[in-house]
């Protein structure tokens, strides 16, 4: 039987680690994507949607929002250092956004168990919510922080 892993503990000890880990993602980058909050069950980032972001009505694409909100999850699923893969989502748009708007996504945990994690991310402008994305990610068996005996 192996053992069983004080992932608080790991996330405590291996925090700037695993916060230059879960960071350093290219994709959002090339976005403008900043994260601005990394914990042990919530992550938040910020996106300011330029003029090459929008759809042919000159709203936000859904794509770029929906990147934002992706990465978030990926951030709090990764949260504990151990390898986790979006398995699925949903999304719902609420609002539209507009060039020059502000958004920040944050994805809390809402469960999380040996094999999957549940989330629940919202994407605001300000403090109106204009999308929602329910989130499950599939745990993989191996901790990327640590130990061999992980």
């Amino acid at each position: 039987m192996s053992k069983r892993i004080d992932e608080q503990a790991l996330h405590q000890q291996h925090y700037a680690e695993i916060r230059d880990k879960v960071a350093d993602d290219p994709y959002a980058r090339s976005l403008g994507i900043r994260l601005t909050k990394f914990e042990e069950t919530v992550a938040e980032a910020e996106l300011v949607v330029q003029e090459h972001m929008v759809n042919a009505y000159g709203t936000a694409h859904g794509a770029v929002i929906y990147a934002l909100a992706d990465h978030v999850l990926s951030v709090a699923s990764n949260a504990h250092g151990k390898a986790s893969v979006g398995l699925s989502t949903t999304a719902q748009f609420i609002q539209a956004a507009r060039p020059g708007d502000v958004l920040t996504a944050r994805a809390v945990e809402t469960k999380r168990n040996f094999r999957v994690g549940f989330y629940r991310v919202d994407v605001l402008r300000g403090e109106d919510i204009i999308a929602t994305i329910d989130g499950v990610s599939y745990r993989k068996d191996q901790y990327f922080v640590g130990n061999e005996e992980n």
